[in-house]
């Protein structure tokens, strides 16, 4: 008979632990809203351009915590422009994107991956300006695009490129 009130209390004392709440969210303490731009730094690192129309370029960008701590929650949206055209360039197929927590100073990176279209080419979009915006948050940054036009797939407007999930960098 003493097994079933040892049970009930041990029960009893799981539920009440799992129901408490720190105030923290996630590993290490930290808790935060959407990053934001003008609260995060964002930089567009040294590229791997893909040299000939066909071949593929990358083009890492990172984004580090200057203020309160904020989550990463999605992709981040980039958009290719080339005068008053702009395309959206999708999340890459089957990536799955996760959440990370940044604390003050910590930082995250993605990967912009692009096939180069031909110069002038109908079939390609002479992108200009990269346009980034991070998941959560209304405000986005434009970045000059140097590495060539990109080609389109399946039609115009529809960049042949494609945005990785974001990578928690450091500890």
């Amino acid at each position: 008979m003493r097994a079933i009130p040892l049970t009930v209390t041990a029960l009893a004392a799981a539920l009440l632990l799992t129901a408490c709440n720190d105030g923290a969210s996630g590993a290490k303490g930290k808790s935060g809203s959407a990053c934001e731009l003008g609260k995060v730094s964002v930089q567009i690192g040294t590229a791997s351009v893909a040299p000939a129309a066909g071949d593929t370029g990358e083009v890492p960008v990172s984004i580090t915590n200057q203020s309160a701590p904020c989550t990463l929650d999605g992709f981040a949206g980039v958009e290719l422009k080339a005068g008053g055209t702009s395309a959206k360039v999708p999340a890459l197929q089957g990536a799955k994107a996760q959440k990370l927590k940044l604390a003050k100073g910590d930082f995250a990176s993605f990967t912009i991956s692009y096939v180069r279209g031909k110069a002038g080419d109908a079939t390609s979009l002479e992108a200009k300006n990269v346009k980034i915006s991070l998941p959560g948050s209304g405000t986005a940054m434009s970045f000059p695009w140097s590495y060539g036009p990109v080609a389109q797939k399946g039609g115009a407007g529809t960049p042949n490129a494609s945005v990785s999930a974001f990578q928690q960098a450091g500890d």
